[in-house]
């Protein structure tokens, strides 16, 4: 098993939480695993991506130049990474901000209303967890158990409902499953 994952989109939507939530769950799931993130010269609005290789063999490289595995949360970021993904990979889109249409056919594509799920959960900051879930629920690069583990530990000395954040992941899993019983 070797996962590329690029995660991206405007500062203040997560995004860096995501990769290393996902980092943390590799390790929780004793994979291999490197995580480099980078942001724009604004920490909010501007673009922020992180990239995440997850293995059970050596990684070679940190850096991801054919990701196989993308998630998107914004529509900068959509034009920027929906090319790189490798063919046969899966592309999570936040649909709630990205209208655009992929006319790519030799990935998955996963059109989740990340963003509104979020609202709906009264968590806007969430909608990075709903891309988790659909992101382990679509490609088993971490095991839900794991990402749980990792969401705890990373949140022990926060004062947030770790229910509502479970919640996001748990919402984003399950539209996953629902449209890949459509793809």
């Amino acid at each position: 098993m070797h996962h590329e994952i690029v995660v991206s989109g405007f500062g203040g939507q997560g995004i860096l939480l995501l990769g290393k939530i996902l980092a943390y769950a590799a390790l929780l799931d004793e994979k291999l695993v490197t995580c480099i993130s980078s942001y724009g010269v604004e920490m909010r609005g501007g673009t922020a991506n992180c990239s995440v290789v997850i293995s059970d063999s050596p990684i070679g490289s940190p850096f991801v130049s054919e990701p196989t595995i993308g998630v998107v949360l914004n529509a900068p970021s959509f034009e920027k990474f929906e090319p790189l993904i490798a063919g046969g990979g899966v592309l999570i889109v936040n649909s709630s901000l990205i209208e655009n249409p992929s006319l790519r056919r030799d990935i998955r594509i996963y059109r989740i209303p990340c963003s509104d799920i979020a609202l709906d959960l009264g968590n806007p900051k969430a909608a990075n967890l709903v891309a988790l879930g659909c992101l382990i629920a679509a490609t088993g690069a971490v095991t839900r158990t794991a990402v749980s583990s990792a969401i705890a530990k990373l949140f022990a000395d926060k004062k947030v409902a770790l229910r509502s954040l479970e919640e996001a992941v748990r919402r984003g899993a399950d539209l996953a499953m629902k449209e890949a019983a459509i793809l």
